[in-house]
């Protein structure tokens, strides 16, 4: 298979760039990473020449390009059928697709009011309105997903899967606005992927890049 490379944006604000990263980190599957800085006079030109939409998340896989962080998720799973990024029984695969799809679509007000700051924790942001929906949807289906399929191992559909990729921004979040109240179920379940390597990797370098930014 050609050489895979991944587009990502700033490691501290770029959830979507977060996704596949973790993903592909956590599966083991090599890469190159095309690391962009976000939100300088020349990114918006940088990006019209190296995206075919001007943003990030983009896979290169020789002369293809896949852009969309879900679609660069289920492209990396066909690809790499021997990593089980979905899960292998066909009813917890299609509740992980639902679930993937719910944060691709869903989630607004969290995602609009509480951006991803890799870098801060603990600013306590009030979780007035929509965020608190969110936030008590979220609770459920973490809770739902780990109780049904979760006995295999510590992540919502037991192993690591694509899901698990597409919350882990979420889990993020709750860290740098929190702490939020959950319960034991999630909090087990957040502490599970803030111990994978790639989190500590990600977070590392979203500090570094921040301290470098001005931003801490």
């Amino acid at each position: 298979m050609s050489e895979l490379s991944l587009l990502i944006g700033d490691k501290f604000s770029s959830s979507w760039s977060f996704r596949p990263w973790f993903l592909l980190t956590v599966a083991g599957i090599p890469f190159a990473e095309d690391a962009i800085e976000l939100d300088r006079p020349t990114t918006r030109e940088t990006l019209k020449s190296r995206s075919p939409t001007g943003l990030v998340p983009v896979l290169r896989i020789g002369d293809l390009a896949v852009w969309d962080s879900l679609a660069i998720m289920e492209t990396i799973a066909d690809r790499f059928p021997e990593k089980a990024l979905w899960p292998a029984n066909a009813d917890a695969r299609a509740i992980a697709r639902s679930l993937a799809a719910e944060m691709h679509s869903g989630f607004s007000a969290l995602r609009t009011v509480w951006p991803m700051m890799f870098h801060r924790r603990d600013l306590r942001h009030l979780t007035m309105g929509g965020v608190q929906k969110d936030i008590d949807r979220i609770e459920t289906i973490w809770t739902e997903a780990r109780d049904t399929y979760g006995a295999g191992g510590p992540f919502l559909f037991g192993a690591f899967s694509v899901a698990d990729a597409m919350y882990a921004p979420v889990i993020s979040r709750f860290e740098t606005y929190g702490p939020v109240d959950l319960n034991p179920t999630c909090r087990a379940y957040m502490a599970a992927v803030k111990a994978l390597p790639a989190w500590a990797q990600w977070a590392t370098e979203a500090s570094e890049q921040a301290h470098a930014r001005g931003l801490l």
